[in-house]
């Protein structure tokens, strides 16, 4: 957002509890797993067994070949909210220290911006993954997988087998984390694959876990994390035109990050109800600078356990170092820039 924005809105002041507990937020947010697991088993065990012919041992391509390959260094994970507009032209000038870990939902508007993605992330496994790798890009579908190559996608072992065909990057491999002992032998039964993400039913939470459980990265920062329809005269699910906005149907009512009221699906607010179980959970430090949308945001404040900041400020915080750059490299040259 401009400078203008941030002054005119402001974060909603911090709560120290939700008011629904981790408890409860972790049951209402598990509550769909069965009807889920009943809906896709059939199709997880096909897509399994067909990448599993295609593509050969998934453990020798697991993301376990890239533990703690950043450790230490601070991400960004990238939704595909509509306020990533906001920031999909900054993403490129972000610290070079800071990893950029996308849902595959965002691939043609990250490379169309420069984004510089280390790493695209999905988890769907149904055909229309393919259809969204260039939905709202004016590009085919072939246009769009050619400029794969030499990118990195993370993928569930389930997904799409023809998305995973076109891809001419590398692929890295994971299992999900699925509450149904059977099914999960059954997975097993074709290659015992015990390397899980937990995602909380959603990409972005998959991209979440991905970061800090093997890159090591323990400093979030979330940008198009909504999880909600933006909330201008033009309602949209993402900051491109989609097949969503045609018809959004049944919705909730819920506050953003600045107490303003906007809608979303009972689906997507249990996802961030997820999220923010895991940032009140699991260590690490979380900062949402996406600068709009409903993560850590009730109607009484906004979650303590999630730091809301302007990605500019996120910036700031992580690239310090550079106020001192032209002194470390021109100790001749009268600078007198400070940090305070």
């Amino acid at each position: 957002m401009s400078r203008v924005d941030e002054i005119l809105l402001n974060f909603q002041p911090y709560i120290m509890q939700p008011p629904i507990s981790p408890e409860a937020a972790h049951k209402q947010a598990a509550k769909a797993d069965e009807a889920t697991i009943s809906h896709w088993r059939d199709t997880w065990l096909r897509n399994i067994k067909a990448n599993k012919e295609t593509f050969g041992s998934f453990a020798e391509k697991s993301v376990g070949k890239l533990f703690e390959s950043a450790a230490g260094q601070p991400a960004i994970v990238a939704g595909s909210g509509p306020s990533l507009k906001h920031s999909i032209r900054r993403l490129k000038a972000r610290p070079k220290c800071m990893k950029l870990i996308s849902c595959l939902h965002n691939f043609h508007y990250m490379e169309a911006n420069e984004a510089n993605v280390d790493y695209y992330v999905t988890l769907d496994a149904g055909p229309l993954t393919i259809k969204e790798v260039s939905e709202g890009s004016g590009k085919t579908e072939e246009e769009c997988f050619a400029m794969s190559e030499g990118k990195t996608l993370i993928a569930y072992i389930g997904t799409q087998p023809e998305l995973l065909r076109k891809w001419k990057g590398d692929i890295f491999f994971y299992n999900a984390s699925i509450p149904s002992e059977e099914l999960n032998k059954e997975i097993a039964q074709i290659e015992p694959f015990h390397v899980f993400i937990e995602s909380g039913g959603s990409v972005l939470g998959t991209c979440l876990f991905f970061s800090k459980g093997f890159l090591g990265c323990q400093v979030t920062t979330f940008v198009g994390a909504d999880f909600s329809f933006s909330n201008t005269a033009k309602t949209q699910f993402h900051p491109w035109e989609s097949d969503y906005d045609k018809d959004i149907g049944r919705c909730i009512h819920v506050v953003d990050v600045f107490g303003n009221r906007c809608q979303t699906w009972a689906s997507y607010y249990n996802f961030k109800l997820w999220t923010e179980v895991v940032a009140q959970r699991v260590p690490g430090i979380y900062i949402n600078a996406s600068e709009g949308g409903i993560l850590g945001a009730h109607r009484d404040g906004n979650l303590i356990h999630i730091k809301q900041m302007w990605l500019d400020d996120v910036y700031k915080m992580f690239g310090l170092s550079k106020h001192k750059e032209s002194q470390a490299f021109n100790p001749e040259i009268c600078d007198n820039k400070v940090l305070i």
